[in-house]
């Protein structure tokens, strides 16, 4: 069997994704948490660009308490970094992938059939759509315009065409669009 890469990404109405915990927390929801979980609890791993993994890695561990199962999942999955840059990966039971990348993700799909889930992580996932390594994509598009922030997909230079194969709306007016490869 082999794995799924996912992608799911926070996204604002004018394409901005950085910094989504300083705009998206309005519009959580319970319908949303709910599909937050499931897709945590349908992976069997985490692959995380090295922004995302230190701003994962410096919240989730304090977060059990107040987070409780959804927490102790984030902490407890195997996650891999791609990271040129960070020397040692601390949270716990996590790994750096710093050289021969597509590679090493090829090898990590071969495993045991579930999702490998990318949250945020933008760049990372560019260099994979680009690989063919993504699966799946699913964009929660919020209902606010941010005006400023590092937008999706800045600097792609290779259109890449998409089958949309679900949407789901959620109470606080966000949208969930989950595409596949178009080939």
């Amino acid at each position: 069997m082999t794995e799924r890469i996912v992608w799911s990404e926070y996204i604002a109405l004018d394409g901005v994704v950085e910094e989504p915990g300083e705009w998206s927390i309005p519009f959580f929801s319970d319908d949303l948490a709910r599909y937050k979980n499931d897709e945590l609890l349908t992976s069997d791993a985490l692959l995380l660009g090295r922004i995302t993994y230190e701003a994962f890695a410096a919240a989730w561990p304090e977060m059990e308490e107040t987070e409780g199962d959804f927490a102790v999942r984030m902490n407890t999955l195997p996650k891999y970094v791609v990271s040129t840059t960070l020397e040692k990966a601390e949270w716990h039971n996590s790994t750096i992938i710093a050289d021969n990348v597509v590679d090493e993700i090829t090898k990590l799909k071969q495993g045991s059939g579930h999702d490998i889930l990318i949250g945020g992580s933008g760049d990372l996932a560019q260099t994979l759509i680009a690989s063919g390594l993504i699966d799946e994509i699913r964009m929660l598009v919020h209902p606010i315009v941010v005006g400023k922030g590092k937008r999706l997909f800045e600097g792609a230079d290779t259109a890449i065409e998409l089958n949309l194969v679900d949407t789901e709306r959620f109470e606080s007016g966000v949208v969930a669009l989950v595409y596949r490869s178009g080939s």
